[in-house]
């Protein structure tokens, strides 16, 4: 409209907006002045009218007629940044698209904002396609949950290690913030950490597969929760989301030698099985055969097709032999009796490991040792 009106508009037609119009007009007009700011098309002395129908129509009586002009006018880069401040301070109607897209507030503008806003216009905020280190900062320190949970959500946001923690402390028993940040592309891996004793299991699943959590956490985690199930020695075990959960680790490259050599000592044969039919492309229940039914040469020829290191071959013989030597025998804590059989024969081989998987599986022959007197 004003495309078609700038050749002739004049101040006199800008005051009538004040006075002529209906509200459905005006808001009209304030529908289509986005693209009018930003137009190649204007010469000076046009941009400077858009911009005082802007300011006029900002002041508007109607919400209606200044909600149509934040929609209209939420992205565009001429928008006067006193305009843009007057409206980030409107009602939400009115606030929430001028906070959730607008490139004329400053970090300065967004981060006061932030600290005297309401809910909703925190959460606009957090969704922004760009969001600096020092505005999350601001949001995660001022912010509810909902203005959090967004911003971890938000694949575009920066977010400094410090704010990071910040969140966990502040937000610990919010669901929606720690699933929102396991969710991220990437974590530093002392947050991490943290997280690991307060997500529910399908997350802890997560944080194994998709970041850089210490060894030993990482597979404290994978074991910990395998032992929700008994030790699966029968063959072509059907646990889809064990065969999915340690696909998406090697394509990762969190599916380690180190991981693979403690599922079996810690007594988790399911893990260890699937792993190798990951790692050789052989099927599930053909991995089965080659360890317990095809002798010392249908492991070794596994073994080697896998790419494991051949410095833990001989832990992984000894294991494999206990698996093949030892049954369950129905008492109670069988399966802390079985795993300690398994880690003090391999622990035999402790030349060939690394010294902190040593320590690793001294520490769980312990704890199966406590368990099982």
């Amino acid at each position: 409209m004003l495309g078609r009106m700038t050749s002739s508009l004049s101040h006199a037609d800008v005051a009538r907006l004040l006075t002529e119009p209906s509200s459905r007009s005006r808001e009209e007009v304030a529908g289509k002045l986005g693209t009018e700011l930003d137009s190649p098309r204007l010469a000076k002395h046009e941009l400077e009218l858009a911009q005082d129908i802007v300011r006029i129509l900002a002041k508007d009586v109607e919400a209606g007629v200044r909600s149509a002009l934040a929609q209209s006018v939420r992205s565009a880069r001429n928008l006067p940044r006193d305009v843009a401040l007057r409206m980030a301070e409107d009602v939400e109607k009115v606030a929430l698209p001028i906070l959730g897209h607008s490139l004329v507030l400053t970090d300065d503008d967004l981060v006061a904002i932030v600290q005297r806003a309401s809910a909703q216009k925190q959460t606009a905020i957090a969704g922004r396609a760009s969001v600096s280190e020092r505005l999350s900062d601001a949001l995660v320190t001022h912010g509810g949950e909902a203005a959090v949970s967004t911003l971890m959500a938000n694949s575009r946001a920066q977010i400094a290690e410090p704010t990071l923690g910040r969140a966990v402390e502040r937000f610990g028993d919010s669901d929606a913030v720690k699933t929102a940040m396991v969710n991220r592309a990437s974590l530093p891996a002392a947050v991490a950490e943290r997280l690991v004793a307060m997500v529910s299991r399908s997350l802890q699943d997560h944080l194994v597969r998709h970041h850089k959590l210490p060894p030993n956490t990482a597979a404290d985690l994978v074991m910990r929760g395998r032992e929700r199930s008994v030790i699966r020695l029968s063959a072509g075990s059907d646990d889809a989301d064990l065969r999915d959960m340690v696909a998406q680790m090697h394509h990762t490259g969190r599916l380690t030698p180190s991981l693979l050599v403690r599922a079996i000592c810690t007594g988790d044969l399911g893990f260890f099985e699937a792993g190798m039919a990951e790692l050789t492309g052989v099927r599930l229940e053909n991995v089965h055969v080659l360890l317990h039914d095809a002798g010392p040469n249908g492991l070794a020829a596994l073994y080697r097709r896998s790419g494991l290191p051949p410095a833990l071959f001989n832990c992984v013989r000894a294991a494999v032999d206990v698996v093949n030597e030892t049954g369950f025998d129905g008492e109670a804590h069988e399966l802390e009796r079985y795993r300690a059989r398994v880690i003090t024969r391999v622990l035999t081989q402790a030349e060939d490991f690394d010294p902190g998987d040593v320590d690793y599986l001294v520490d769980k022959l312990g704890d199966a040792l406590n368990l099982a007197a």
